[in-house]
Order: C-alpha cells, then sequence, then structure tokens
C-alpha cells in the first residue's frame, strides 16, 4: 500500500497510509477503536474504495476493472470478526462452493480440498452440519477453512476473535499460530497481543488512519517510542 487515503464522506479513515508485506511476513495491525484497521484490511480486498495511492498485491494494482478485484480476490482470503457462512449450506457445502465456482474444481476435488482443510482446523467430524449446530469458535474454524480452500497466497484477519467467548479464543488462535509457522502471509488485526508477541514478524500500530509506530513485537511491547503506543499497550496488556 502506497500513500493509500480514504475517506467516508467528510471523514478521513486512512490517511496517506504506506505498509509493506513481504512474502510469508506476518503483521498484526493494533490500536484504538476508529483508528483505521479494519478499513486497511478491507481495501486491501476492496470491500471498500479508496480514493488515492496505490494497492499492490502479488504484482496485480488494485483498480476499479473487475478483472483487477477478481484477479486479486482470487489470491487473497478474509476472515471476517462474524462467521459470514451460509446458514442454509452444511459445512462441506461451505467450503466447496468458492473452489468450484471460482477455480472450476469438480465437485469430487472440492470435496477432497474441504475435507483436508477441515481436519487443518481440527473439525473434520463437523463436516455434515450446518453451521447453527456449531459453537463460535468451530464457526470460525470454517470460516479459517473456506478461506483455505481457495489456497490464497495472502490471508487478512479482521479481529477474528472479538464475537467469540473467551473459552473459544484460543482454539481460533492456536489454529492461526499453525497457519502463521507453515509460513501463510498473513495480516492480522488483533487486540490479542499473545498472538502477536508469538507470531508478528512485524507490528503497526495505528491511530486516526495514520502509522504511528512499527517494529518489532520486542521493540512495541519492551520500548515503544510514542507515548500514544505506550498508553495503548498499558491498556490492553492489564486485561
Amino acid at each position: 500500500m502506497i500513500g493509500v487515503d480514504k475517506w467516508y464522506g467528510d471523514f478521513q479513515a486512512l490517511k496517506n497510509f504506506n505498509m509493506t508485506v513481504g512474502t510469508g511476513e506476518k503483521v498484526v495491525i493494533c490500536g484504538p477503536s476508529g483508528s483505521g484497521k479494519s478499513t486497511v484490511v478491507r481495501c486491501i480486498n476492496r470491500l471498500e474504495t479508496h480514493q488515492n495511492g496505490k494497492i499492490v498485491v502479488d504484482g496485480v494494482e488494485l483498480t476499479d476493472a473487475r478483472k483487477s478485484v477478481q484477479d486479486i480476490r482470487a489470491e487473497v482470503g478474509m476472515v471476517f470478526q462474524q462467521f459470514n457462512l451460509f446458514p442454509h449450506l452444511t459445512v462441506l457445502e461451505n467450503l466447496t462452493l468458492g473452489p468450484m465456482k471460482a477455480r472450476g474444481l469438480s465437485r469430487k476435488d472440492a470435496d477432497e480440498r474441504a475435507h483436508h482443510y477441515l481436519e487443518r482446523v481440527k473439525i473434520p467430524e463437523q463436516a455434515a452440519k450446518k453451521p447453527a449446530q456449531l459453537s463460535g469458535g468451530q464457526q470460525q474454524r470454517v470460516a479459517i477453512a473456506r478461506s483455505l480452500c481457495m489456497e490464497p497466497k495472502v490471508m487478512l484477519f479482521d479481529e477474528p476473535t472479538s464475537a467469540l467467548d473467551p473459552e473459544m479464543i484460543s482454539e481460533v488462535l492456536d489454529v492461526m499460530v499453525e497457519l502463521a509457522l507453515e509460513g501463510m502471509t498473513m495480516v492480522v488485526v488483533t487486540h490479542e497481543m499473545g498472538f502477536a508477541r508469538k507470531v508478528a514478524d512485524k507490528m503497526v500500530f495505528m491511530d486516526m488512519g495514520e502509522i504511528v509506530e512499527q517494529g518489532s513485537p520486542e521493540k512495541l511491547f519492551s520500548n515503544p517510542s510514542s507515548e500514544r503506543c505506550q498508553r495503548f499497550l498499558s491498556q490492553i496488556l492489564q486485561h
């Protein structure tokens, strides 16, 4: 992302935003509510349209052209706060729909891939159930598996544990840690600082649409240079 500006009416959500994510890199974005964190990941996946600047994913620049949006969405998986599963479909059907429609997989190949990724997120026995029969943590793991079924090059996570009960958070974070350790390129918006400490190559602290500070988890946790970042982390780490 180079010099990205994003407005909602008169409100500027991102101000000359610059961020580079290398292949295999894990970037955790944190900051107070309303700082623009979710807007960053939503712009990368074209769920929001930026007004100025450039967003380039794997050599493809994101433009208004439909093909550019499709090309980028094909390589970028997204996991939201809410699970966004189709309630009328089984878990297996939720996972096979994208690969069959967008990737042209046969039902047999799509089923095989879906079962593989359900194993990966440790809920293979839930394939025949509907989302409403699952816990929140299980639904979020299905959502992660659904993104993985598209075999993306980058995974975006927008506060993936914020809608979960506390006891379910670790089961989702465990899956995300495994993904990170396997080398997936990840951009994660989260307040889960234990996760950030464990997997992040780089942390980005945002406030008011701008990057205030970025660096390794060690640097941000032990020696943040900005007073805003110090204050934010002290509040978060108290909880």
